[in-house]
């Protein structure tokens, strides 16, 4: 199909793609570099810690000890604990749709996911809190939201549906990200789609190892959202 090229045309395009696709591999790696790194960072801005503390509250001291929304629900209240779920699902969804497009003029979808994965990473393990953050479910959300809506849709009705049930936000979780890579499986998601949820929701899994441990003492809480903090 390409005869009419001829071989001194071949030998050159060969020699300038050797010459390139080192400088063009480089220039791949140091974009991933930037944008796991921007995710990592959007991920650990620590929002329930800051909206606690501009009520003059240490959330890390109070309720669970945990950062995340479900503990600011519970100390501060449905209004502070709504900001809290929605900036954390926010920078999830930010960091699969802003960052790739600010660092690479052409995204891949494995960038995306490299973003969702660091963003999680970071709000998990955030460097502002001696790398003690929160279990990455509202995170999560935004990043799938992003990546999968259908996904999450499967996910978040499931979600709904056991908490409404049991009132335990720990079950909720843990089922949800269970069923998670079964969601997007069912969804007709990519492998590699497949296999990051997988992640996911290892992660989610691992972040609640506490509340495993309440829930087969029988010690864990059922939600009951309080307003203990005044304006």
């Amino acid at each position: 199909m390409l005869s009419f090229i001829s071989p001194d045309c071949w030998d050159r395009v060969v020699l300038e793609f050797d010459q390139v696709s080192p400088y063009v591999l480089n220039v791949i790696e140091w974009v991933n570099f930037l944008i796991a790194v921007g995710a990592y960072l959007l991920g650990s801005i620590p929002s329930g810690f800051l909206v606690a503390r501009a009520r003059g509250v240490d959330i890390t001291k109070v309720g669970s000890g945990n950062i995340g929304a479900t503990n600011a629900f519970r100390v501060l209240g449905k209004t502070a604990g709504t900001l809290v779920l929605l900036a954390d699902a926010l920078k999830g969804f930010l960091a699969v749709r802003v960052l790739p497009e600010l660092f690479a003029t052409a995204p891949l979808e494995s960038q995306g996911m490299l973003a969702g994965l660091c963003v999680i990473l970071g709000h998990n393990y955030t460097c502002w809190l001696k790398f003690k953050g929160g279990k990455g479910i509202a995170t999560s959300a935004g990043v799938l939201l992003a990546l999968t809506p259908l996904g999450l849709a499967w996910a978040l009705g499931t979600w709904i549906l056991v908490f409404l049930i049991t009132r335990y936000v720990s079950v909720a979780s843990l089922v949800a990200a269970l069923i998670l890579p079964f969601s997007v499986w069912f969804c007709g998601g990519t492998n590699g789609m497949i296999v990051l949820t997988s992640v996911f929701s290892a992660l989610a899994i691992y972040k609640h190892q506490a509340n495993i441990q309440r829930l087969l003492n029988g010690t864990e809480s059922r939600f009951i959202s309080k307003k203990k903090i005044p304006h």
